[in-house]
């Protein structure tokens, strides 16, 4: 028997067509059917929704003002927090060029108007299902996870491509979560994976994933390793002070007491970037990709604030 939303947590869909008529057609039988249904009238509005509260599917029409299906689609893939998102294309050309032009630019499938109920929602239901088994995203930023991360770690070796990884964490995050609380922790974990996000948008070569937690991982390329890792502090040194009250903004520093009644003065939030690559050293897996950015990443924890450390050591040298 097929999945159905109802013996899960309801999916939600985000369906944007310029038909008033078919828009609420289809939000109306969707919801029947156990779906959280957004509806939106053009492709900006889907982009903005998306934006703002990713559902688990996009329905696009190709065909609609402001942007059409395959724009959106476009701007999607080249989002790193949105290039996951499932994509389907609703279109009244059959043609075989279109159907090829969507599953190129990362749609995951087109469908002919009129729309056929039934195989929309066996469709959509098929997409949930094969997002369910293979995505490992994390929930709060919506990043891949840790099998994405190893997998493209591992094929970027595979391809003998230059490559330079960039491990990341906070500073003095478990004192700011102490006194601040984990929503607003949540909130700062969130800030980091944007700023992330921010430095690799619009290079498709590049990645941005979650490892768990404060955790971080980008991979790039190390003509701009120290650059990224430069721009990566100084952005999230601009936002830090934003996450405090304004006693401790003013004292540049947080009086918190932690879980054994111990109180003490923490530095604000920094961040601390781990950075190896194989410019001029051979990496030659993800287990000892990991072990270099740990300890890369302790060393840029070791220094004042924000700070990255960048392997200088060479094949040829004794480490």
């Amino acid at each position: 028997m097929a999945d159905s939303p109802h013996t899960q947590a309801r999916a939600r869909l985000l369906i944007a067509d310029d038909a008033p008529l078919l828009l609420k057609t289809l939000q109306e039988a969707l919801e029947r059917e156990g779906f959280d249904v957004t509806a939106v009238p053009d492709g900006q509005a889907a982009l903005d929704a998306i934006r703002r509260d990713p559902p688990d599917i996009a329905v696009l029409d190709l065909r609609m003002p402001r942007l059409d299906g395959f724009a959106v689609c476009r701007v999607l893939r080249a989002d790193p927090f949105l290039e996951h998102l499932p994509v389907v294309i609703l279109s009244a050309s059959a043609s075989r060029a279109s159907k090829i032009e969507g599953l190129d630019l990362g749609a995951d499938d087109f469908i002919t108007k009129p729309v056929d109920l039934r195989e929309l929602l066996a469709r959509l239901r098929m997409i949930l299902k094969r997002t369910r088994q293979g995505l490992d995203a994390n929930p709060l930023t919506r990043l891949p996870g840790n099998l994405s991360i190893e997998s493209r770690v591992e094929r970027a070796l595979a391809d003998q491509r230059p490559l330079a990884v960039l491990y990341v964490d906070l500073n003095q995050f478990k004192a700011y979560n102490d006194a601040y609380g984990y929503q607003a922790g949540d909130l700062v974990i969130q800030a980091l994976a944007r700023v992330l996000a921010d430095e690799v948008r619009g290079r498709r070569a590049d990645f941005v994933g979650h490892i768990g937690g404060d955790d971080f991982i980008v991979l790039s390329d190390p003509a701009r390793m120290e650059d990224l890792g430069r721009r990566v502090c100084a952005e999230f040194d601009r936002l830090a002070p934003s996450f405090y009250n304004d006693a401790d903004r003013e004292r540049g520093a947080l009086i918190s007491t932690d879980r054994l009644g111990r109180t003490g003065e923490f530095p604000l939030l920094s961040v601390a970037v781990g950075i190896c690559h194989n410019r001029e050293r051979r990496l030659t897996g993800f287990a000892q990709i990991s072990s270099l950015g740990a300890e890369l990443k302790k060393a840029a924890k070791s220094r004042p604030g924000s700070a990255y450390v960048i392997d200088r050591r060479r094949d040829d040298e004794t480490s």
